[in-house]
């Protein structure tokens, strides 16, 4: 059985990690970013451990939800590492979008969801040569800080007063709001908790494939799914649409059931 940790299982990344890990045929260690305090263990609903690197030992691979105090604690690791921080602090390699972990590869970092959407089009729709669209992005890919940070801001409003935009960097609630172009995507952030939606308009010769080989955790739909169908599932919903000049594509995945807790699952051998 493999036996792995999850540090910053307090939070909710860590969280929804262990309990759906904890599902799977494997061991799971839930651990705090530090020790903790009486406060923290009566608010949490989960019994999670203070890190010791004693806890550490003979166990396979370690998952980082958030990073801990001690960075020593993972430096002298010797089992797997997957770094699921936010962009821009996690460290490894990029994690493989199909198969398993790597041979050879000690650390890997997760990937955006919207990278691992991305590149199922070809598989979902044969013959897709040109892809173009919008990204309807919620807070859930900032974790914790996502959900706090829309839910401070939206009671603030509600109340009568200005946000503090700082736990997020931008006013989130009651706003949509369009970034510039990544080269054919265009992402907007959209004043939701959880669930992702791709507009995506494709060209080519096209064919929908109904059941793509070795794709997992789909759903076809005959209507385009709504954030709130997304939010409440671990699958990556879709529905496809022809017209004259090619189809349109709608995916729809929240970035912490679909989007980060499947591909843990597909690269530990779990799924």
């Amino acid at each position: 059985m493999l036996k792995l940790a999850v540090i910053g299982a307090q939070t909710l990344l860590g969280r929804d990690l262990v309990q759906a890990l904890e599902q799977l045929e494997c061991s799971v260690l839930p651990l705090a970013v530090g020790p903790m305090s009486t406060k923290d263990e009566e608010e949490n609903d989960l019994v999670v451990f203070a890190p010791e690197p004693a806890l550490l030992e003979g166990l396979d691979a370690a998952i980082l939800a958030d990073a801990p105090h001690d960075p020593s604690l993972i430096e002298n690791f010797k089992g797997r590492v997957l770094d699921l921080r936010e962009d821009g602090t996690a460290t490894g390699e990029p994690m493989p979008l199909t198969g398993p972990w790597p041979k050879g590869s000690s650390r890997l970092r997760g990937r955006p969801a919207i990278e691992l959407a991305l590149a199922m089009v070809p598989s979902l729709v044969r013959g897709t040569e040109h892809v173009h669209g919008v990204h309807l992005r919620s807070v859930a890919h900032l974790g914790e800080k996502g959900i706090r940070g829309l839910a401070d801001q939206t009671r603030a409003i509600l109340d009568g007063f200005d946000p503090d935009v700082s736990t997020l960097g931008y006013r989130a609630a009651f706003e949509a709001i369009p970034m510039p172009p990544k080269e054919n995507m265009v992402e907007i952030k959209v004043p939701t908790f959880h669930g992702d939606i791709l507009v995506l308009h494709i060209r080519g010769k096209l064919q929908k494939i109904d059941a793509p080989e070795n794709i997992q955790d789909l759903q076809w739909l005959d209507a385009p799914p709504t954030s709130r169908d997304v939010a409440v599932s671990d699958k990556l919903l879709l529905h496809y649409a022809p017209n004259s000049g090619g189809a349109v594509l709608v995916m729809g995945f929240d970035p912490i059931l679909w989007g980060t807790l499947q591909p843990v699952a597909r690269l530990l051998g779990l799924k």
